[in-house]
């Protein structure tokens, strides 16, 4: 059984029922939305975040209706926040698949967003999960908060360890331990288990984050070179972070003006990746990486043995071991 199949067995009658629940909170009389939101649909990731709610509430309980709330208002705003950072980000492409900016312009990706956004609302507000708002809400501002915090010190370049995890953790992070805790608020966990909940998503959020940075120096593109997009975006990630650390003053100050100067050049690109990778700077973030995946680990140590409980043992694996 593969990895991804493993992990939704506990919870695959409800990941079966939450597809036909979720679009049913999208259904709209506007032609032109419903168009959109369809293309959108068809083309939906891992559903990561859902899994999460629903292996969440049965580590706490049983599933119920609220579960189902809980995974939609998730679901719901976290695609709200990726067609607009799309459009942030002049981004035509999602999941291999053009994205809604490149087809339908930023007008419109702009409100249909916002219109995934105002659903996630609703859905809350009219199941009277008020709690589970909460915790969306502030995992939203965060999520904004953390992405202008990047745009500010991309144009500074002077990012260190700790405003990078600054970063990861509002960016990123903070949207996983919304699943997490409010999969648990929907089977009425107590504060301490909300407490575990939060911080094994925040730590597997991270986890998260740090692999993502990771393919940005491996092998990953069709013609089996690095990427490189974030040095091309000015993003610092911990492995270049890492080699600036340790580098002296002089090779410090040339690779910060490259990436201010030449951060679009291929060549240039490929020579900060390849110092990122001879001096250290990918098993660093390795290692760190596999911090972060512990920490995870020794909190769901703390929960009883269960299918749901073995499930997300092995999401967290398959966190750190994905291909993309």
């Amino acid at each position: 059984m593969s990895g991804l199949k493993k992990i939704k067995q506990p919870i695959k009658s409800e990941m079966e029922a939450f597809e036909p629940y979720f679009k049913e909170q999208l259904k709209s009389k506007i032609p032109l939305l419903s168009i959109v939101t369809n293309y959108v649909l068809r083309r939906k990731g891992k559903q990561m975040r859902p899994m999460l709610v629903f292996l969440s509430a049965k580590l706490n309980g049983q599933t119920n209706d609220a579960s189902y709330v809980a995974a939609a208002l998730i679901e719901l705003l976290h695609t709200a926040t990726l067609i607009h950072d799309d459009v942030v980000d002049e981004t035509y492409q999602r999941r291999g698949f053009f994205s809604v900016n490149a087809l339908w312009k930023t007008k419109i990706s702009v409100l249909v967003g916002d219109y995934f956004l105002s659903r996630g609302l609703m859905t809350a507000l009219n199941n009277d999960r008020i709690d589970e708002l909460k915790v969306i809400s502030h995992a939203v501002q965060e999520m904004s908060e953390g992405e202008l915090l990047q745009i500010e010190k991309s144009r500074k370049l002077d990012i260190t360890e700790e405003v990078y995890y600054d970063i990861i953790t509002k960016k990123t992070a903070t949207l996983i331990a919304a699943c997490t805790v409010t999969g648990a608020l929907s089977v009425d966990a107590d504060k301490d288990k909300l407490a575990l909940m939060k911080e094994f998503g925040t730590n597997l959020g991270i986890a998260f984050q740090i692999k993502d940075d990771l393919f940005d120096y491996e092998k990953t593109s069709a013609i089996g070179k690095p990427t490189g997009n974030d040095i091309r975006e000015k993003k610092m990630t911990l492995p270049l972070i890492y080699v600036l650390n340790n580098a002296d003053a002089k090779v410090r100050k040339k690779l910060l003006s490259t990436i201010r100067r030449h951060h679009k050049n291929d060549k240039k690109v490929a020579e900060i990746i390849q110092y990122v990778r001879d001096n250290g700077g990918i098993e660093y973030t390795y290692d760190k990486m596999i911090d972060y995946k512990n920490k995870a680990l020794e909190i769901l140590n703390q929960f009883d043995d269960s299918e749901a409980k073995e499930a997300m043992t092995e999401l967290v694996q398959y966190t750190i071991d994905r291909k993309k």
